[in-house]
């Protein structure tokens, strides 16, 4: 079931259009979970990093807190932050641990270098400015960034084969930017060395470390 949750932000497409985590169709439930299993291997790798089991984390842009969620095992203080939406409220109550509030990610409300590791994960895409998005994104992280978008075209190609948004030519709405794999490691590289290159299909997620 597809819903556009725009309760209290018009015009902008919250949580995820395709309830992928819930989702009926084992195929996209069979997909998301590689994804989310290659997500849990990358944030494993960054907690064994030296000194970064007590680090505070961050997630710009939470949805439904599924992610934020995995964090909090991982992190001992975590902060997820989404855009005003009633519904996500509710989602973020199925959650003790992680502390959940509402912010844009083209303005960050933290201080510089406040977290050791900042996820950002099926966000990037729906910015009208990505550039400052990550600008943002690094500019509140001090160690280490997960990054994490469609790997296209292959993920509007897969659309059109399920036969969704084939008015849009297979993508989904919210999404404002389009990257294959190669295109998203420079973008990330312009502010951070990229550790790590996965590409569970179809996505492409990156692991970095902040300069």
């Amino acid at each position: 079931m597809e819903q556009q949750r725009t309760y209290e932000t018009p015009g902008v497409v919250i949580g995820n259009h395709t309830q992928k985590y819930t989702a009926r169709n084992p195929a996209i439930r069979w997909l998301t979970e590689r994804w989310v299993a290659n997500l849990e291997a990358q944030l494993d790798r960054v907690r064994a990093e030296p000194g970064m089991g007590a680090g505070r984390a961050l997630e710009v842009g939470c949805g439904e807190g599924v992610i934020a969620d995995k964090l909090a095992h991982r992190w001992p203080d975590v902060v997820a932050v989404d855009l005003p939406d009633s519904g996500l409220r509710r989602d973020w109550l199925t959650y003790d641990r992680p502390h959940f509030l509402h912010a844009n990610a083209d303005d960050l409300p933290f201080r510089d270098d406040e977290f050791e590791v900042v996820v950002s994960v099926e966000v990037l895409e729906h910015l009208e400015n990505p550039e400052r998005g990550l600008a943002e994104i690094a500019r509140v992280g001090s160690r280490h960034l997960v990054l994490s978008v469609p790997r296209e075209p292959i993920f509007r190609s897969c659309n059109l084969v399920a036969g969704r948004y084939v008015k849009d030519l297979g993508n989904t709405p919210g999404h404002l930017n389009h990257w294959s794999t190669r295109a998203f490691v420079d973008f990330v590289a312009g502010v951070a060395d990229v550790r790590a290159v996965t590409t569970p299909f179809p996505w492409t997620t990156v692991w970095a470390t902040l300069r």
